[in-house]
């Protein structure tokens, strides 16, 4: 049995008959019409840094998620070295050459739906031009490729060159120094003028159980970006030996790896969490009725409110907890437990760290690695006035950044460099989400537009004229204290605030919403920033807005088809 491909027409008779003209029915299966239309392959090299990953283990299941999630043909191709026992037990062979262009003789159909090609080296490793002529046969055949590779010292040539005809190259490594050195060895290698280039390089963190990441998301962020994903209840991650390893096919490890493998596939589900302050109650709402309907979310992105909401949800907190957090703020001084002033009031009004204290009440010191879903926050750099993604550090220190209003909080410094609330330059995060390669995003957004707010304002003049007794007017006309005393009444400061930002954020928010597959807007029309007092009011609205588009919700999620585009580069972070 043989692939088809460009190669001279002596190698193509040589490859047919190589098998006696008959296929095995393991092998038939995945034989395919090569002039039929088909999506462009896709090349993703699994490296490993540490022999302590079982890197079958994940290369494996990765593979069968991938043929699962996505309906398409894949192929897994593992290399044994040699003298090696043969334990991976797929059929290890030798690749059989010609005129120096190897010839794939046999593809083993595995009973988790995906293929498999198991290569020895005794003959040594691939030149250039047999790697080429080997993707190139797998290619017309797969839409998926994944080459699992070694690559725990200084990467070896025909390593690299497979890294280098990749789309996609995924780094898996343990919490160790041991692995960042590897991680940085490799690093210079590819990053060198002329090696490799056009490749999008992502670090995978493996923890074993109840391990930590212990401020190595920092290392791993400076030797090759911010640390992509993480696989959590990884066996050999922690000493932990892979014969006795027997995972549920419900934990963390194949949760992990089946949203990595939706990455691959394309068919990745994000959520963007707008700012909003109060109005962003409205996110839990939302959240709940993705909950109830078993809607699957892979990674979250929020702004201010929405970084806060996000970061409770993929804590681990569910909608129903989201809620009684809320409506703790019901009492009438609830509010002013977040309240902590600056005297003077040189830079901002608060300075947020009550905030911050609430909602490390919930999740602690809990780094982004620790997180059960992958989370962004956006802020914003005052000196630069960009947009900043925070994938990675202590979580409540990325979010107080998130929501330090300028005027009103103090801005925030971080290793040196001072932030201000993300709704200011990126208030409906959606292009984040696409950067990271997701390919189907549900966005949030609870900031009124103007219109709303135009309505909401002349229903509440309306009703105040018709409740309001003659005494109350003539106690508020010639004894204004509310406004001489109260910073947060409507009209003063902290209200003028306010209203300019939105100003800008209405039209930053529809102009990302547009990059959205679905955005659920609440019928909000209250313009109050302040309004915590009143959460299950937003939250209903959320999830009104939510059941309301229900059922294009599921279709989105459901959706067969591949989103074919690669994110060209990984997230940029700072933490």
């Amino acid at each position: 049995m043989s692939f088809e491909r460009a190669v001279p027409e002596s190698l193509e008779r040589h490859s047919s008959n190589g098998n006696n003209g008959h296929s095995s029915s393991a092998e038939r299966s995945f034989l395919t019409d090569s002039n039929s239309p088909r999506t462009p392959p896709s090349v993703v090299t699994l490296a490993f840094l540490s022999e302590h990953i079982p890197a079958p283990a994940l290369s494996e299941e990765l593979a069968r998620s991938l043929a699962a999630e996505t309906g398409e043909q894949v192929v897994l191709v593992q290399f044994e070295a040699p003298g090696a026992n043969g334990a991976k037990g797929n059929g290890t062979h030798d690749l059989v050459f010609r005129d120096g262009f190897p010839l794939v003789d046999r593809v083993l159909t595995t009973q988790d739906g995906f293929h498999s090609l198991t290569v020895g080296l005794r003959n040594g490793p691939l030149n250039p031009a047999g790697t080429a002529s080997l993707l190139e046969q797998l290619s017309r055949r797969f839409r998926f490729v994944l080459i699992e590779v070694l690559a725990n010292e200084r990467p070896a040539p025909w390593v690299l060159e497979f890294l280098r005809r990749s789309g996609t190259a995924y780094l898996f490594l343990r919490a160790a120094t041991q692995d960042v050195y590897h991680l940085d060895l490799m690093m210079r290698e590819v990053r060198a003028p002329g090696r490799i280039s056009g490749v999008c390089f992502k670090p995978i963190a493996c923890l074993g159980e109840g391990e930590e990441i212990d401020g190595f998301d920092k290392l791993v962020q400076r030797v090759a970006g911010p640390v992509h994903t993480v696989v959590h209840g990884c066996p050999g991650a922690a000493g932990l030996k892979e014969a006795a390893w027997q995972p549920s096919r419900a934990g963390t490890f194949h949760k992990d790896l089946r949203r990595l493998a939706r990455e691959i596939g394309g068919c990745q589900v994000g959520l963007a969490l707008s700012s909003g302050a109060a109005k962003g109650f409205a996110h839990a709402g939302v959240i709940q009725v993705l909950e109830e309907n078993g809607i699957e979310i892979d990674v979250v992105a929020g702004a201010s409110m929405g970084a806060y909401v996000g970061a409770l949800w993929t804590a681990g907190l569910d909608g129903g907890e989201l809620e009684r957090l809320a409506r703790e703020l019901q009492g009438r001084w609830a509010l002013w437990t977040l309240i902590d002033p600056v005297f003077p009031p040189r830079r901002g009004f608060l300075r947020g760290f009550a905030v911050k204290k609430r909602l490390m009440r919930s999740i602690g010191h809990r780094r982004f690695a620790d997180l059960v879903r992958p989370l962004r926050v956006v802020a914003g750099n005052l000196a630069t006035l960009e947009s900043v993604v925070f994938s990675s550090g202590e979580v409540a220190t990325a979010v107080h950044a998130s929501i330090a209003v300028p005027g009103i909080c103090v801005p925030i410094t971080i290793d040196g460099e001072t932030y201000i609330d993300g709704g200011i330059v990126d208030p409906l995060p959606v292009g984040v989400l696409r950067d990271m390669g997701v390919s189907r995003v549900i966005a949030v957004d609870v900031i009124p537009t103007p219109d709303r707010i135009s309505y909401g304002l002349q229903a509440e003049q309306e009703l105040a004229r018709h409740n309001e007794t003659w005494r109350q007017k003539v106690f508020r006309r010639f004894f204004p204290v509310d406004q001489q005393l109260n910073y947060f009444a409507r009209g003063n400061v902290f209200e003028v605030l306010m209203r300019s930002i939105y100003g800008a954020q209405i039209r930053l928010a529809q102009a990302s919403g547009r990059q959205a597959d679905l955005v659920l807007r609440p019928d909000i029309c209250d313009n109050r920033w302040l309004d915590f007092r009143m959460p299950g009011k937003f939250i209903a609205l959320g999830r009104e807005a939510a059941e309301r588009h229900l059922d294009e919700i599921k279709a989105l999620v459901a959706r067969r088809e591949v989103n074919h585009e690669q994110a060209p580069t990984t997230v940029a972070a700072i933490a």
